[in-house]
């Protein structure tokens, strides 16, 4: 197999979180590198996990980030169909060539039955096995039972692109299912068949399923399919760095991301980096440059550790480095209430404010919020801001009523206003610490603003002469 065939194969079972979306990027990454194909397949073979709208929201999150793929359940391609419920027939066939070929068996044997087994095998302390309990003569196929694979237990020794070499002695390998009484694949016969019947080059897949790939290799050998080239990536590990992210730990959900305003790049650029580094000191990658770069065989081999800080460093350079335009564009259902009684030029002046600021794009609302409403003084502020803690409340008063002053003979350009505060901490003999953060609560009522002297340009000097009034007066030395 020459050409470079990859998948993503996730269960509509929830939502879709970063670990998920590693395993289909770095899928992508090998595909795009190879001018191969990606493929999204679906599947979905428990019914009794199917979460409703799940299929949906994998497409939706594949397309919100950019991994657009060559084939797939919604839009068709030579090797579909690519849902596993709709490939029912396919698993059945080949389950019967392997019933043909001695190398697979119904079960006949109830629940109770097989709990029996385990008891005894727990009871003289000797692991359970299935193949230990083979019927020594099973009964036809006719699919009211399930359908087990017959093992053929022996060493394996195979090479993983991302841990090495591995092996595993005939211990592991075991009968298993094939194909349930309710006539759906297991996913360990499915993504078998559907790899090979769709010609899949890589298998990419997280670190959960290394322990069967013995069993895996096994039914190869008895299909004569020749495997796939497999990387096994390791573990993402959540904030408290011992637990692996997972959809049951509260992990968050990928658009959850993008609807706070995580830009797609940065949310690649952060998740390709999750175990993975081209060996420079590079940290930020455009999409091209990661398509370029990547290599499996760099991935390592230890757990990842989702960091969020890095994450929000990371969005916020993206932001940084975005055109205004495009800013101006994917901005608009972030502003405040409020914002859309002011004219564009106005809200353009406050973008470009905060522009280097923001971190994530749903942060524009708290962050402008002061722009668009007059709000009242919060004592708060000043009482908790630790570099105006040594002034009493009369001292704030008269550096205010000095600051309204001189911001009043003010003319509110930039350059003037800097003019004018320069002179106010000569005259006040207060370090900028002090005296800007108590002209900035007053003017805005936020703990932290872009540079006083742009904030006030375009507040406008009757705005913001306005508020001092109003703290001022709020300031009661009683």
């Amino acid at each position: 197999m020459n050409q470079v065939r990859t998948r993503f194969a996730p269960s509509p079972t929830g939502f879709v979180h970063v670990g998920n979306i590693r395993t289909a990027l770095y899928a992508w990454l090998v595909a795009r590198q190879a001018n191969g194909q990606f493929i999204l397949r679906l599947e979905d073979t428990d019914k009794n996990r199917e979460v409703a709208g799940s299929e949906q929201h994998i497409i939706e999150s594949l397309k919100a980030l950019g991994l657009n793929y060559d084939e797939g359940p919604d839009i068709g391609g030579k090797y579909g169909p690519y849902r596993q419920s709709e490939r029912l027939d396919i698993y059945t066939q080949w389950g019967q060539k392997l019933i043909d070929l001695g190398k697979a068996y119904a079960d006949p044997y109830t629940s109770h039955q097989v709990q029996k087994f385990r008891d005894h095998a727990k009871a003289t302390n000797k692991p359970f096995l299935y193949r230990h309990h083979r019927p020594e003569k099973p009964p036809i196929w006719d699919g009211s039972q399930p359908l087990r694979f017959k093992s053929d237990p022996k060493k394996y020794k195979w090479h993983d692109l991302i841990l090495g070499d591995l092996s595993t002695g005939p211990e592991v390998i075991d009968d298993y299912i094939l194909i349930k009484s309710d006539g759906y694949a297991t996913y360990n016969f499915a993504h078998i068949i559907d790899d090979r019947e769709m010609r899949i080059s890589h298998v990419i897949r997280g670190q959960e399923f290394i322990s069967s790939v013995p069993n895996y290799l096994n039914l190869y050998e008895s299909l004569e399919f020749t495997p796939p080239i497999f990387a096994t990536v390791p573990f993402i590990l959540g904030a408290d760095g011992r637990q692996k992210m997972s959809k049951r730990d509260g992990s968050k959900d990928v658009m959850d991301y993008i609807k706070e305003g995580f830009l797609p790049d940065a949310l690649i650029n952060f998740i390709a980096s999750l175990g993975w580094n081209d060996g420079s000191t590079q940290e930020i990658f455009s999409r091209q440059e990661l398509i370029n770069k990547f290599n499996l065989e760099k991935v390592h081999r230890s757990s990842a550790h989702f960091d969020d800080r890095r994450l929000l460093w990371m969005n916020g350079h993206f932001i940084r480095e975005m055109s205004f335009k495009d800013l101006t564009a994917r901005a608009e259902p972030y502003w405040p209430s409020g914002a859309d009684k002011f004219d564009e030029t106005y809200k353009m002046e406050i973008l470009g404010l905060v522009q280097e600021r923001l971190k994530y794009l749903a942060e524009l609302a708290e962050l402008t919020k002061f722009f668009f409403v007059d709000l009242p003084p919060n004592p708060e502020l000043i009482k908790n801001n630790k570099k105006l803690s040594a002034l009493s409340i009369a001292e704030c008063k008269n550096l205010l009523v000095q600051a309204r002053a001189v911001l009043n003979a003010c003319e509110f350009k930039i350059d003037d206003l800097t003019n004018c505060l320069n002179e106010l901490l000569e005259t006040t003999k207060q370090s900028a610490g002090v005296l800007f953060s108590l002209i900035r609560i007053a003017t805005t009522q936020a703990p932290s603003s872009p540079g006083l002297a742009e904030t006030l340009s375009v507040l406008g000097k009757q705005r913001s002469i306005n508020r001092l009034d109003q703290q001022i007066a709020a300031l009661n030395p009683g």
